[in-house]
């Protein structure tokens, strides 16, 4: 039976507003368990055994496609010779042997299995999956079960509309889903009571950290800056864990201490507060806060959204920034991620904040409009002026836990949170009468109970009960209780304990002075959609805004907007897969280990490195995790003075910004004309550098979208200095089977799981950022951040295998495909790239290219001399694509006034055709401007896009007719997408700052 939780209000969903109770004796492990499985489950239980078929005469048909026949869009012998031909090859291996350097290409194919159908892949993971063991957990330490309402899980966590979407870097065509991540960061300033919210985080132990560091760079108190940042003792220990090991590598003092007693003596730059703490103890921080406040200290509060419903928020405590995670606002365990992390600031922080910032603007008539603000504060821009590193976010994740709040409300809020704190109150009761010590009197859902010898006994009962329980040491155990939790679970935790059900008295709750007083979630959008009916509308008209790639090809170079199969998406809302505790017990989770294994193994054999770890949950923390293994190198060699990093001009933003996290010193090396690396600046920075050279960071093949034909010759010059290779992994979906970076010179690598191996994108997030070494380098990859020791192998995430929850979609791609279907889809890639840059080349000059005028998997295309003649801008061709119903290519990156274009191996040669006729037609368009038909300012080009009110009002008067405005050709007659908004004013909405929902009334005028 699917349920909406423990809450105790009212009426069901199809009347209205209510919750649907977990019947007494009911399994709650069957909680989310999809009907159609359930069905399918019956089925096989009861149905008998078919009769066998008739014989039937062998018929002559063709053989049945296969997975890769679906994947690769372009797969018909017909289309592949037409592209061929334009771009001058008889057959595609020409092609391929062409473009990639003969001295990079590995001698033999990848060693992997074959490809299995649809059907056996879905088996295998059926295997996997009947492998882990399902259980009641109460584990807690940050992690908690939840119930994903099933019009959310369906509509959105398994509704392509929003998980096949790209980050919303083009506003225009992404009003939907800032939408839903306005209503998150209004979510999150009303919980935590501080003006100013993100858009989400990575996890909450990384939260923290961007917190640490961002205390520390924003404290003006100069006695203060450069202070010790202290932790209280009470914090989750994985953050207690990632903080020490970015403190260690960026070279500042951590201390932890307990802040019931104070603070401790000494300089202090920042202060991290729990609440509730690891330990359930939930106190009032404003006099620890006032203190921290008195010495020049600012404070960061690690807060429980749901627990804030009932408690003080940290914003009236007096903290500067609260961070956290919103993973128990309906987003499953995922056995550790991926989730939304949060981060909210006081005013004047915000320019400092790392993440996405979503905030209000208006577009060119006026209307109200969302869009991504304060962009400059971004890495890609700041490169190692950047703060942070965050690339991905959890959009994904974030909406689903925005649509959680929408759904239930602040009342359904609190009646949630009500219910398990009860539970845990009855649960801490019962256990005080039968003599237990429990260590804490005001709790909100975690109790600590001191067990004296007991506790492995303990914990050992609850999981013969299906409980599992946290093992804090051999005389404490701990527990959380949940939305899920119910009379019959804290029967069979009491059992486990050897208790018995007590009357509740009033010995265990919230201090009165931590209580919480003031409302939150007043918004309209918090207390309207009460009916499925009315969510289920709700979630359809933001999708409806959007253009992802279930309608559209998403042309992004560097991005890889490949199919996200549905059969790979199948498994991750498994029960078994997705509400399993990333801490709980490896005989439940025999299963999960078995996949990530063979992940990792198929990884290792695909980069040709030697380990790979899937940890990191985005690539830019992937770039972190192997500059910290480069430095561990180093540093275990006794060369601590090999600090310095080499990073083309033309490397994507993350890597410098990811360098200096490592503590490095970022030297840039100039790009020839090529666009090459310019050698003779190579040769002399490494020179100039030879003593202090740590590694190099370079991008195969390079962000220009070319295979350099000297990747070799600069791996072994580094080599020779002494020095490591570092190579971004981003755009491997044009190595995959030709060759392996790292056979060619690299000693580290990230991949993209979220790139090239078809995890989808999330609207800016889930991401996954797997590291790969080779063998010296293996020692020095990932730690454990839960069972983590100073001195160890540095941790990047708050759990062991990151976002492990979406890594059933990779492993189904590989399986799926095999290694020939993996080299096939490769040179696809090739082939499509080559095909639009040969017949876009005439109209929009293809700035760089390799041997035999190719390109890699991108190509990008030189608006620069157009602009100058012209006026129109790359920006004005992006948003005139909308009208076409084009998300656009990837805009001034890496070079300023150019557009970068990857169809990848999916696309099928109508779409790409589609493409190429919307490019033409516009390129007529910028020919119209040129010939004085019209001015920049008048054109189609600088009014675009159009909205369906701009077109169908009375006073229209441009220069051109509505039918280009909006059919510029003839198929969009028939499919024609229209905008929500025209183009929007960023820079006005950056000067006027709104970033959390605004009166209704603002989009009604």
């Amino acid at each position: 039976m699917l349920t909406d939780g423990a809450s105790g209000a009212g009426e069901s969903r199809h009347r209205g507003n209510s919750q649907v109770q977990l019947q007494s004796g009911e399994d709650p492990n069957r909680c989310g368990v999809p009907f159609a499985a359930l069905v399918m489950e019956f089925l096989v239980t009861v149905s008998p055994a078919p009769a066998s078929p008739a014989p039937v005469a062998p018929a002559a048909t063709a053989p049945a496609a296969t997975f890769v026949d679906r994947h690769i869009g372009a797969r018909r012998q017909a289309d592949v010779d037409t592209m061929l031909k334009a771009v001058g090859y008889d057959t595609v291996d020409a092609l391929v042997d062409t473009a990639v350097p003969k001295d990079i290409r590995q001698d033999s194919a990848l060693e992997l299995a074959g490809a299995l159908s649809e059907v056996e892949a879905l088996a295998e993971l059926r295997r996997l999956a009947a492998k882990n063991k399902t259980a009641v957990q109460m584990i807690g330490q940050g992690y908690y079960d939840t119930v994903t309402p099933p019009v959310i899980r369906r509509n959105i966590l398994e509704g392509p509309a929003w998980y096949t979407a790209y980050t919303p870097y083009q506003p225009e065509i992404s009003q939907g889903r800032l939408e839903a991540l306005l209503n998150f960061q209004t979510m999150v300033q009303d919980l935590v009571g501080l003006p100013i919210a993100n858009a989400s985080l990575l996890d909450e132990a990384t939260a923290v950290a961007e917190a640490v560091l961002m205390m520390r760079r924003a404290n003006k108190n100069k006695e203060a800056h450069d202070g010790k940042t202290v932790l209280d003792a009470d914090c989750l220990p994985q953050t207690i864990a990632i903080v020490k090991g970015r403190a260690e590598a960026l070279g500042f003092e951590v201390e932890v201490a307990d802040l019931t007693q104070g603070l401790p003596d000494g300089v202090i730059n920042g202060v991290v507060l729990q609440q509730p703490g690891a330990s359930g103890r939930v106190f009032d921080h404003s006099a620890v806060i006032a203190n921290a406040k008195e010495r020049g200290a600012l404070v960061t509060v690690a807060a429980d959204l749901l627990a804030l419903t009932l408690i003080t928020p940290p914003g009236e405590q007096g903290a500067d920034i609260a961070v956290g995670s919103a993973q128990r606002f309906g987003v499953p365990l995922f056995y550790g991620g991926p989730h939304a992390a949060y981060m909210a600031v006081q005013k004047g922080l915000e320019r400092s904040m790392p993440g996405r910032l979503v905030g209000v603007s208006k577009d060119s008539a006026g209307v109200p409009a969302y869009r991504l603000a304060l962009q400059t504060r971004e890495q890609h821009i700041r490169r190692e002026k950047a703060t942070s590193n965050i690339c991905t976010a959890q959009a994904l994740l974030a909406i689903v836990a925005s649509m959680y709040a929408v759904y239930h409300g602040p009342e359904g809020l609190k009646a949630i949170a009500r219910s398990a704190h009860a539970h845990a109150a009855t649960l801490a009761t019962s256990l005080k009468a039968a003599g237990f010590d429990v260590l804490h009197t005001s709790f909100f859902d975690t109790v600590t109970v001191s067990v004296p010898g007991k506790a492995a006994g303990i914990v050992a009962g609850a999981e013969a009960r299906g409980i599992n329980l946290r093992s804090i040491d051999a005389d404490t155990v701990g527990f959380s209780t949940d939305e899920t939790t119910t009379p019959t679970i804290v029967d069979a935790v009491l059992e486990a304990f050897g208790a018995r059900l007590a009357e509740v008295t009033d010995a265990f709750g919230l201090d009165a002075a931590v209580e919480r007083s003031s409302d939150f979630l007043q918004h309209p959008v918090f207390n309207t959609h009460r009916s499925e009916t009315q969510l289920l509308r709700y979630i359809r008209k933001l999708s409806d805004r959007d253009l992802a790639l279930d309608r559209t090809m998403i042309p992004l170079g560097s991005c890889t907007m490949k199919l996200n199969a549905t059969a790979e998406m199948e498994a991750i809302s498994w029960p078994e897969f997705a509400s399993i505790h990333p801490f709980a017990p490896d005989s439940q989770t025999e299963g999960w280990r078995e996949l990530i294994a063979d992940l990792e193994a198929q990884l290792t054999e695909i980069t040709g490195y030697d380990q790979v770890s899937i940890q990191p949950n985005a690539g830019s923390q992937g770039e972190l995790a192997g500059l910290l293994a480069i430095r561990g190198y180093h540093h275990s060699r006794g060369d601590q003075q090999r600090n310095v990093c080499l990073i083309p001009a033309s490397a994507h933003g993350t890597n410098a910004a990811s360098a200096v996290l490592a503590g490095m010193k970022v030297v840039v090396v100039a790009t020839a004309a090529d666009g090459t690396i310019d050698h003779a600046d190579l040769y002399a920075k490494i020179e100039a550098n030879k003593d202090a050279l740590s590694c190099i960071m370079i991008t195969y093949p390079s962000t220009h979208g070319v295979y350099d034909a000297d990747v070799r010759e600069v791996c072994d010059a580094i080599h020779a200095a002494g020095g490591q290779v570092y190579i971004d992994g981003a755009n491997l979906n044009a190595l995959v089977g030709l060759a392996q970076p790292g056979k060619f010179g690299g000693d580290v690598s990230h991949l993209n799981l979220h790139k090239t191996f078809c995890i989808p994108h999330g609207g800016g997030g889930p991401g996954v950022g797997p590291v790969a070494a080779k063998a010296h380098l293996a020692p020095f990859m990932p730690g454990n951040a839960a069972t983590w020791t100073e001195g160890n192998d540095v941790p990047i995430s708050a759990s062991k295998y990151g976002s492990a929850g979406v890594l059933p979609i990779s492993w189904a791609y590989v399986k799926l495909m095999g290694g020939q279907g993996l080299t096939e889809a490769t040179k696809s890639a090739l082939l499509a790239a080559n095909y639009i840059a040969a017949r876009l080349n005439d109209f929009f000059p293809v700035l760089y290219t390799g041997e035999g005028g190719l390109v890699a998997h991108e190509c990008i295309l030189d608006l620069r001399e157009l602009t100058a003649k012209t006026g129109v801008t790359a920006e004005d061709v992006a948003k005139r694509l909308i009208d076409y119903g084009f998300h656009a290519p990837t805009l001034a990156f890496p070079v300023a006034g150019t557009l970068m274009v990857e169809p990848t191996e999916s696309e099928d040669l109508g779409e790409m055709d589609r493409f190429i006729e919307a490019m033409i037609s516009i390129r007529a368009e910028i020919d119209q401007v040129a010939h004085g038909e019209f001015s920049v300012t008048d054109s189609p080009l600088r009014n675009a896009p159009h909205t369906a009110a701009a077109v169908i009002s009375s006073d229209w008067d441009r220069a051109y007719p509505r039918e280009q405005a909006v059919f510029p050709v003839k198929s969009l007659k028939q499919d024609k997408y229209f905008p929500p908004v025209g183009r929007i004013d960023g820079a006005a909405g950056d000067r006027n700052l709104i970033c959390s929902c605004p009166p209704l009334s603002e989009f009604e005028n």
